[in-house]
């Protein structure tokens, strides 16, 4: 299937993965986003992820991160909720818990966004720490 539309950075050649960023790259007929902040930028919602679909849809799976210690091991953690926006409308909510060993760390919906949408990916950290990150992605297909 051809690529008819282009999300952040179309990538139709295959190139290599230049890092994350809050945009979803396209290669062929696949899509991604990745994206990790630190905590420290996150005390309130915050745009982790945001772009345009073009003129396809994405079918795939939204992953969110909880807060994890970039320096090692560690017996804290903090709560974090993330916010799945479609055209400015909240559609989803997700919240990790990485302090507590009972409660989810990691959670993966699937999801499906129609072409020509707005998303929008936010999330909010209890902890305030540069060396705690926190991160999600999108993983999908793009169907014309």
């Amino acid at each position: 299937m051809p690529l008819v539309g282009g999300g952040g950075s179309p990538n139709v050649a295959g190139g290599s993965f230049t890092g994350g960023s809050k945009s979803l790259d396209v290669i062929g007929d696949f899509a991604y986003a990745y994206n990790q902040v630190s905590s420290d930028a996150l005390q309130s919602p915050t745009n982790t992820l945001f772009f345009t679909t073009g003129n396809y849809t994405f079918i795939g799976e939204w992953t969110a991160c909880g807060t994890v210690n970039k320096d090692g091991v560690s017996g804290t953690g903090g709560i974090d909720q993330f916010y799945l926006k479609l055209n400015s409308s909240t559609v989803m909510s997700l919240k990790t818990d990485t302090g507590e060993e009972d409660q989810p760390q990691n959670l993966t919906v699937p999801i499906l966004i129609p072409p020509f949408t707005k998303v929008e990916v936010l999330a909010a950290c209890t902890v305030n720490n540069a060396n705690w990150l926190v991160s999600n992605t999108l993983i999908g297909r793009i169907y014309a």
